[in-house]
């Protein structure tokens, strides 16, 4: 039975989505359990020797300046998570939920947070039995990590808030009595252990990024079945090009589109464009797309290394060093990282759907798509009775104006809480739904470019495709026929946006001996 092992060292972006989509079982590793035992006995014995330890026997943010005595301990956690579940808005998705809860798990899995193995247990089975906190998706500022989100997770874990199990919403209590687990009362550190980190941030950027690369190579898909569709010159994705402009995204993305478009007969040299367009080369969103798209390849990748550090990574306050017997204050919970990250994803996706909404505009402009109809209109309906697609270009117009504002970057921004104690803050989670929101409307303005490519390569006689762009047409058709009359254009755009999220198009591509990098 396939699995993911938590150690708090080797979990990917790939396994983040197995457990998060997939439902893959999740088990902790034999030495992070070690760990994990090591790191508490470590704790216990500094709480008995009375050391001063934020959180542990003092209060909270602002509040640290007050000792707590050990008797008060588990209630000073306890209050915690009721004080801190303060979040507002629609619940998360299953899907990031189910990804923040195997983050957290694997952070304490670690060993350098102090919890005690038999609640790091009871996260992990919750996760593994599908008792899934809800979750409202507002309310963090990204430091101390996202304290919001993760109280209201660590609420259904104490037997309290609410849950989703089995397809109904309960009482977290009741979800754990019905997936057989008891709830947890916390110790001291526990609390703490448990909300502090970046891990809902991360949870959506790990997915957001498993999306956005996927995106791009469709991104290429479309890119490729439009060039073929506009008789486009292919001079400018000569390999030759790219090794005196060596950037790595440029690279890869030329080469796909040579992998895609091979064997093509509508593509043209630039001496042959002279004679046939009078000109010897494409416009920039045809000639420039491997040093766009390539661009938002290298965003993306940065942020995949930032991503995959994160989520192996230590970060609650305080930290335990078992080795050293210490417990260090710090402020490893801070979402600057991803934040940046996430809003570099962003900016690179509106990007993406930028030049796709151009490269749809031109393809169904007669003025500019080199002897096709007007608005892709098929020959045998009567013009101007009929509209075609000429609407799809405003919805992606629209959506690719609204990837702009998006696109501001929230990292920029901070408002001090907890008077001014926590006086700079991420606000991680706002760059990465907001990233997560770019990326689903440049999901839609990709499917529409396919939409209008495929309706356009009818026009130039599919059989003259290349051997991956016609396996994408057919791929596209299996799902949308060609348009004839007027009909319902939404449900078109959705059933591609449903093939790009399945990763259908590039599965079957794959098939066919084609390997998009």
């Amino acid at each position: 039975m396939c699995k993911v092992k938590i150690d708090g060292e080797t979990l990917t972006i790939e396994d983040v989505v197995k457990v998060a989509r997939e439902k893959v079982r999740v088990v902790i590793a034999e030495e992070a359990k070690k760990r994990v035992k090591r790191a508490r006995e470590v704790l216990e014995e500094l709480v008995e020797k009375n050391h001063p330890i934020y959180g542990v026997n003092t209060g909270f943010g602002a509040l640290s300046t007050v000792k707590i005595p050990r008797e008060e301990s588990k209630e000073l956690q306890m209050n915690l998570i009721r004080s801190h579940a303060s979040g507002v808005g629609k619940a998360l998705s299953k899907e990031t939920v189910r990804a923040l809860m195997l983050l957290r798990a694997n952070t304490l899995a670690k060993g350098y947070s102090g919890i005690r193995l038999e609640t790091l247990e009871t996260l992990v089975e919750m996760l593994n039995r599908g008792v899934h906190p809800v979750i409202p998706e507002k309310g963090s500022v990204g430091a101390s990590g996202d304290l919001a989100p993760l109280s209201h997770m660590t609420l259904v874990l104490i037997g309290e808030g609410q849950a989703e199990y089995q397809g109904k919403i309960m009482s977290g209590k009741e979800a754990l009595e019905k997936a057989g687990l008891t709830s947890v009362e916390l110790d001291f550190k526990e609390g703490l252990a448990l909300n502090n980190g970046a891990q809902l941030m991360t949870a959506i950027a790990a997915l957001t990024i498993y999306d956005a690369e996927n995106l791009i190579k469709t991104a290429e898909v479309a890119t490729a079945l439009t060039l073929e569709s506009l008789l486009g010159i292919v001079d400018a994705f000569d390999e030759r090009i790219y090794k005196v402009r060596p950037h790595k995204g440029a690279i890869v993305t030329a080469e796909n589109i040579r992998k895609l478009i091979a064997g093509s007969k509508l593509v043209q040299t630039g001496e042959e464009a002279v004679k046939t367009l009078h000109r010897p080369h494409d416009p920039y969103t045809l000639r420039c797309s491997p040093q766009v798209l390539g661009a938002a390849r290298d965003a993306v990748a940065y942020a995949r290394k930032i991503v995959e550090t994160e989520i192996n990574s230590a970060t609650d306050n305080p930290l335990v060093f078992p080795d050293d017997e210490t417990c260090l204050s710090c402020g490893n919970f801070h979402g600057e990282p991803i934040s940046l990250a996430m809003d570099f994803v962003g900016a690179a996706l509106t990007i993406v759907g930028n030049i796709s909404e151009r490269r749809i505009a031109r393809l169904i402009d007669e003025k500019l798509n080199n002897g096709l109809p007007q608005f892709l209109l098929h020959p045998k309906v009567k013009r101007g009775l009929n509209n075609g697609l000429m609407t799809t270009q405003y919805t992606a117009a629209a959506l690719a104006s609204e990837n702009k504002a998006l696109a501001h970057p929230a990292c920029v921004d901070s408002i001090p809480t907890s008077a001014n104690f926590e006086d700079f803050v991420s606000m991680g989670v706002t760059a990465a739904l907001k990233a997560k929101q770019i990326l689903e409307n440049t999901q839609y303005i990709v499917a529409i470019e396919l939409l209008c490519a495929t309706q356009a390569a009818e026009f130039r006689n599919p059989e003259k495709l290349g051997k991956g762009t016609r396996k994408a047409y057919e791929v596209i058709r299996r799902e949308v026929p060609i348009i004839m009359e007027d009909r319902v254009l939404s449900n078109d755009i959705e059933k591609i946006k449903k093939i790009i999220l399945k990763e259908t198009l590039l599965k079957e591509i794959e098939k066919e001996g084609i390997k998009l990098n």
